[in-house]
């Protein structure tokens, strides 16, 4: 059974909550799916096991030996990716253009190195996550490939659960990380920006089917957006399983590079696991109740 951590906006506490969602869910298979910002692994200390390139696209490449510098390449190109002969592949986007106009055959469509894909061991269960090279734009395929990736891991380990720390926002990313997974926990916090953009991922997330729960982390930063986040979530159905207050041991353990839960009170821990309590009865109720 998966489930997504995600926002509308950035710097809400989501990688700080799917790690403390892991811990209560152990053994879980946790996955960084915000490739162009990974940072899970920080929290975790997961050991590198396998190390292998991503391919997500296509570059054009031209055999010197055999152009005649005619310049119809250069012409056709929309991305002033061709000069003189040359391509310069931080510019190309592989849609071939160039390929097929040219006389000779004098270029190539290569696949592209658009990233890194790590599978690693954490405290917890295994660990996936990725690195976006420098300048490309696969993104959400390399997304598609680390929850692959997830998937096979937990098949072979007999892992039940697996976690998605997915990335911010309401982009093509996004989608790769919640399409198909068992619930979506959107994790916001009472200011005006994170209240508008938890009403956008919503709306993304319901268009795929997807069962939304929400986090309100912080919820004492202001009492006026707390309130209006919680009638947004009673008008529109959704659980609020949890509200996580302002604590100093957030910051410590961003310091000391480990999950909330290996330094919090008591009371918070409690509070973090009637959180973990109230989402697992969420998935198991929906997938008990789906069709056999």
């Amino acid at each position: 059974m998966e489930i997504a951590v995600i926002s509308g906006k950035g710097g809400t506490g989501k990688t700080t909550v799917a790690a403390l969602l892991g811990v209560y869910a152990a053994p879980v298979v946790m996955v960084d799916a915000d490739v162009d910002a990974a940072n899970l692994a920080l929290l975790l200390q997961p050991r590198i096991v396998t190390e292998e390139p991503f391919y997500g696209g296509r570059v054009a490449r031209i055999d010197a030996a055999q152009c005649n510098l005619c310049g119809s390449c250069e012409d056709v190109c929309r991305f002033g990716a061709v000069a003189g002969g040359v391509v310069n592949p931080l510019l190309c986007e592989g849609c071939g253009a160039c390929y097929h106009v040219c006389p000779v055959g004098a270029i190539v469509l290569e696949p592209s190195p658009d990233g890194c894909l790590y599978g690693a061991e954490g405290p917890y269960g295994p660990v996936v996550h990725a690195e976006l090279s420098v300048g490309r734009g696969n993104s959400g395929k390399l997304v598609t490939a680390v929850r692959q990736r997830a998937r096979e891991m937990a098949g072979r380990g007999g892992i039940a659960w697996t976690i998605i720390d997915g990335p911010p926002g309401t982009g093509c990313p996004v989608i790769a990380a919640v399409s198909r997974v068992d619930l979506a926990l959107v994790v916001t916090e009472p200011t005006r920006a994170a209240f508008h953009d938890l009403e956008r991922v919503v709306d993304v997330v319901n268009h795929f089917g997807v069962q939304v729960a929400v986090c309100i982390n912080r919820y004492d930063l202001h009492p006026e957006f707390r309130a209006a986040i919680l009638d947004y979530c009673r008008a529109a159905g959704l659980p609020v399983v949890g509200e996580l207050p302002t604590v100093l041991e957030a910051s410590r353990a961003l310091v000391a590079e480990k999950p909330l839960c290996a330094l919090m009170q008591t009371k918070l821990a409690l509070m973090c696991a009637q959180m973990w309590r109230k989402i697992k009865g969420l998935v198991v109720e929906a997938t008990a109740c789906e069709p056999v």
